[in-house]
């Protein structure tokens, strides 16, 4: 009996669909899914490990204790005073550096495995170490880079089967951070309660200091100080991070977006176009991390709109554009490198469908130059005239490494090769790797930043060994640094408490909270059952393109939000569920 075509489609549909079922389809270990072999990745890691070496060796040689190395003329820059200072105004006259790259190397010596100089490190920084020191600091940097680093480094030592001898080490870099973070507490001393964005270590915040801050700037420093809160017994950090961030969302504009810079003094916006790249981006990422990280649902509350206020003005098919927090009209058309870290933060939502689609866009562009310029201009499709540099950034590894861990399709493993082999190709020195000063001719800058030892490389190793997360629950910082996730820094929540995005699953063992996030399912399939008919817009709603649902292809279409299914584009030229009907 012949069959119709129809009817071969829709048995070759049915067995596709009963692969996919089958448990057996998912046992496959990711070796023998992965055309990459085992010997391959072994590879890459060593690869990534020597170029890690290769910058951490060179910036002890010619560089240490000062902050970063300067890998062309093999000598170095005390550049902690100098970050996010654009005009290099107030420099300090005697400041010889905080081992700053040091710091930044800490987590990454230990996550590759060489805890000898892991050890070697933390007893340097335990006896040397001093923020006693005339020097004017961006509030944002130091706290990402350092306080997030000895706290990072702390855990580590202090939860390692391989930790230091105790006679050795008794909780040094704990108290080093949390002298730094009393010497942070004078910035959030505003009517506001916004930091300012500057603060001398040894004097507090100077006369007539400038008021302007970024969101980024006084909304993205939770993660660090909460964490050293919960460390030290002391409520202050955290109070006073969570306050600044309270503080600003309630200056979000009636669509729930925020603008760019402020005045800490009048709680002023000074510039209302905004979108996730520069001077926002850690914002939206510390709003979920914090949600993990403690468990307090302000936090998802506030990520939840501001996400789904972030995927309905700035997203464009897969680009994203800025707008103006007041009316949603887009404002400047352009690719910064840092909106790469987008994607891995979609990952962490559930959005892997928008992830990947964002991802493959900068993936397209870095192969275009060879690395990924600062800005590009999409309404134009090319560069920007001035910013045309590679700083040796992390974050489109950084969302590498994350949609690799949730989909282990091996495409993400030939992205990584192929962003390693660039780096040393265009970057790899002599003394260390250097900043790409201009992408079409790659000219080379005499500075190796400190985040590529602690995220850049850091993301590369993990992408081909993740060895270090194997039975381990870690966040990263914006800077890369792991922050374990613990029952007993989160809130403690009634039962009877049904928070946004989740609910409490009972059974023979103690109640534990479950999300639609960690289940992968949609919360208005899952609060159906048992609260009556209950429905919750969940974070991997991505609007349409176009309010009025037009499209001229399946690019336009978002996707639905009480479902979390993929729209399309009809014949007709409108999205909807077509593929589900």
């Amino acid at each position: 009996m012949l069959l119709s075509r129809d009817r071969c489609d829709w048995i070759w549909l049915l067995v596709f669909l009963l692969l996919l079922a089958s448990p057996s389809w998912f046992s496959l270990s990711t070796s023998q899914l992965d055309p990459l072999s085992t010997a391959k990745r072994r590879q890459m890691r060593e690869k990534v490990r020597e170029m890690f070496y290769h910058a951490y060796e060179n910036y002890m040689i010619h560089a240490f204790p000062h902050d970063e190395l300067k890998p062309l003329s093999k000598s170095f820059t005390d550049s902690l005073s100098e970050l996010g200072n654009l005009k290099l105004e107030h420099l300090p006259k005697d400041y010889n550096g905080s081992a700053l790259t040091l710091i930044e190397s800490l987590s990454s010596l230990f996550i590759m495995g060489n805890i000898t100089e892991f050890d070697r490190a933390v007893l340097w920084l335990s006896e040397n170490l001093t923020f006693d020191v005339d020097a004017r600091i961006n509030l944002f940097e130091c706290n990402i880079r350092v306080l997030g680093g000895l706290i990072s480094a702390h855990i580590l030592t202090t939860s390692s089967t391989n930790r230091l001898d105790q006679g050795a080490y008794s909780n040094q870099l704990l108290m080093l951070a949390e002298d730094l973070g009393q010497r942070f507490l004078p910035a959030f001393d505003t009517p506001t309660g916004l930091p300012y964005a500057w603060i001398n270590l040894k004097y507090g915040v100077m006369e007539n200091e400038i008021t302007e801050t970024s969101t980024s700037g006084c909304g993205s420093l939770i993660l660090e100080m909460g964490a050293l809160s919960r460390l030290t017994g002391d409520p202050r950090y955290e109070s006073a991070a969570l306050r600044a961030l309270r503080k600003l969302w309630s200056m979000r504009s009636s669509l729930n977006l925020l603008g760019t810079t402020l005045d800490v003094v009048s709680g002023e916006w000074i510039e209302h176009s905004s979108g996730i790249g520069a001077g926002v981006d850690s914002f939206y990422e510390y709003l979920y991390k914090a949600y993990i990280l403690f468990g307090k649902e302000d936090y998802w509350r506030m990520f939840h709109s501001a996400y789904l206020a972030a995927q309905k003005y700035f997203r464009h098919g897969p680009w994203y554009h800025e707008a103006d927090m007041r009316t949603g009209k887009a404002t400047y058309w352009q690719l910064t490198s840092l909106q790469a870290f987008w994607p891995g933060l979609q990952v962490l939502v559930g959005d892997i469908t928008a992830a990947n689609s964002s991802h493959r866009q900068f993936v397209h562009v870095w192969e275009k130059y060879g690395v990924l310029p600062e800005r590009y201009l999409l309404d134009h499709q090319m560069l920007h005239p001035t910013e045309k540099y590679y700083p040796l950034r992390p974050e489109l590894a950084e969302s590498t490494f994350y949609l690799y861990q949730a989909t282990k399709d091996p495409w993400y493993m030939k992205v990584g090769e192929s962003i390693v082999n660039s780096l040393n190709l265009y970057t790899k020195v002599e003394g260390g790797f250097a900043s790409v000063r201009d992408v079409t001719t790659m000219q080379l800058e005499d500075h190796q930043h400190s985040f590529f030892l602690a995220e850049t490389c850091k993301y590369l190793y993990l992408l081909f060994d993740d060895s270090f997360l194997v039975d381990r629950n870690y966040i990263f910082t914006t800077e890369g640094h792991p922050l374990p996730v613990l029952s007993s820094w989160h809130e403690r929540l009634p039962e009877t408490y049904i928070p946004t995005n989740g609910t409490y699953v009972k059974g023979k063992t103690p109640a534990k909270k479950a999300s639609a996030m960690s289940r992968q399912l949609c919360p208005a399939t899952t609060l159906r059952s048992g609260y009556g008919s209950q429905q919750i817009e969940s974070a991997c709603h991505i609007p349409d393109a176009r309010g009025d649902h037009r499209c001229f292809n399946d690019n336009d279409c978002g996707v639905d939000s009480t479902t979390c299914r993929r729209r399309s584009c009809s014949i007709a030229g409108y999205c909807g569920l077509w593929l589900f009907i």
